[in-house]
Formats: C-alpha cells, structure tokens, sequence
C-alpha cells in the first residue's frame, strides 16, 4: 500500500494554547511530531493539515507540506478527510492520522494501525496495556475489543467494569494510543457521517465509525504508552522525558 500520512494540528487547544508551537527541546511540538513520524519511515509523504498560517510556517520551516484546510472541522479525521480527498493525493491507498501532540509515538504502533488496514479493516489503530490504578483516569482512553482484535467501545471511563474489586485486573485494561489508518474509502464515508450520541457525549470521535458499522482493528502492543501533550504539566514531563531519551 501507499501510505500518506497527515497530522492534523489546530491553534484551538483549550488546555495548551497554541499546543502546536509550544516549545519541545528546542523546537515547536509539532516540529518535533513530524521528526518522529519521519524516523519511522513508515508513510511515502507527509503532510501536516492546519487551520493556521501560522503553524504553516513552522511546518514549512522544517520542509514538510502544510495543508490549509477549514477552520470549522469538528475533528481531527474531518480535517484528515479533507485533505485526502484532494487530487494530488489520490494515488494513496491508506492515509494515516498522527496526532499532533504525539511527540513519541513508537513505530509499532503505527505499523500495527497501518497493518489491520492492510488485513481488511475500515479503520487500523493500536492501544498499550494499562495499569489498573491508571484505569479512573477519563484522559486515558480505554479500548475494549473482540476475539479478533476489533474494537467493541472505547471511553473515558473504566472499562471493563469490574463488579467485585477482588476480580483479577492483570492484562484488562488497554490504552487507546492516538494513530489512526484509513483505507481511502473510509474517509469518503465519513464526510457523510453523522456525529454518533455516544461520540458526542464521549468526545471521542472513534464512536462515529462504530455507531456507523465501521471496523476498527487495533494493534495490541506489548509496552505501556509513551505520555502525550495535553497540558502544561504534560509539556514540563515531556521536556523530561526528551531530555532523558538523548542521554
């Protein structure tokens, strides 16, 4: 497959102002995005899909593609869908969403998410073990899926419930990890989508593809998740963590 990889990236981060341009290590988060993305080597271009001019300009600074798309998208597979549907990008088979506030985002999980969709899902992503006592936290998504690697819900919320606290919790919970393939069709469909009841109460725009019948495939991988950048406290962790992997 041919794969072009978009990273959506908008200055409305109600959290972290201008979360794009934050400094990580010396250069702008979604600078430091698309330096991972690209150590992957897992996408034939990449492009970054932006409602600002701003963000352009950083993303240009670092010879990579900005997209200016519509500055009223809901979500991050809107913005995503627009971009793929233009005509320089319609030889690609797959499109793969990064998140832009994924600065360490490991390859087996976007090799995983590009994988599935290569197996015949609608849609590839993956999710990481998670600790029990982390399970409470609504910032960390949670995945549960089928015998066959599909996914059945994902919340905010713990899930599985477990109805007796003595009930085992070892391997139960799974993180939802922040990557998304689509095979091309997918993302026709989904200009067309109506936003699900559970999406909108979950903001988590996975649940329109499952209210709608679509396939979800997630890769399980064998690590816990590397953090994200949500907050100012996630970005002082961040710079920690960066630091830390150069030593």
């Amino acid at each position: 497959m041919r794969v072009l990889g978009v990273i959506p990236a908008r200055l409305g981060s109600t959290r972290l102002p201008n979360k794009p341009l934050q400094m990580l290590a010396g250069e702008p988060l979604i600078t430091r995005v698309i330096q991972r993305v690209q150590e992957h080597g897992l996408a034939d271009e990449l492009v970054v899909a932006t409602d600002s001019p701003m963000v352009a300009r950083v993303v240009e600074r670092a010879q990579v593609r900005a997209v200016l798309t519509n500055g009223r998208h809901l979500t991050g597979t809107d913005r995503v869908a627009e971009v793929a549907a233009r005509p320089e990008f319609a030889g690609f088979d797959a499109v793969v969403n990064v998140q832009g506030d994924e600065p360490f985002l490991a390859r087996g999980a976007l090799a995983g998410a590009i994988d599935r969709v290569a197996q015949g899902d609608d849609i590839g992503t993956a999710a990481a073990p998670l600790d029990p006592a982390l399970a409470g936290d609504p910032a960390r998504v949670k995945v549960v899926t089928d015998a066959g690697g599909r996914a059945l819900y994902f919340s905010r919320a713990v899930i599985p419930h477990r109805r007796e606290e003595s009930d085992p919790a070892a391997g139960l919970y799974w993180q939802h990890l922040g990557i998304y393939a689509y095979a091309r069709h997918v993302l026709r469909r989904w200009e067309g989508l109506e936003p699900s009841p559970a999406e909108l109460a979950e903001r988590l725009e996975q649940l329109r593809a499952l209210h709608h019948g679509l396939t979800i495939g997630v890769a399980r991988q064998s690590e816990p998740a590397e953090p994200g950048v949500d907050t100012p406290d996630d970005l002082r962790r961040a710079e920690a963590r960066w630091q830390a992997l150069q030593r």
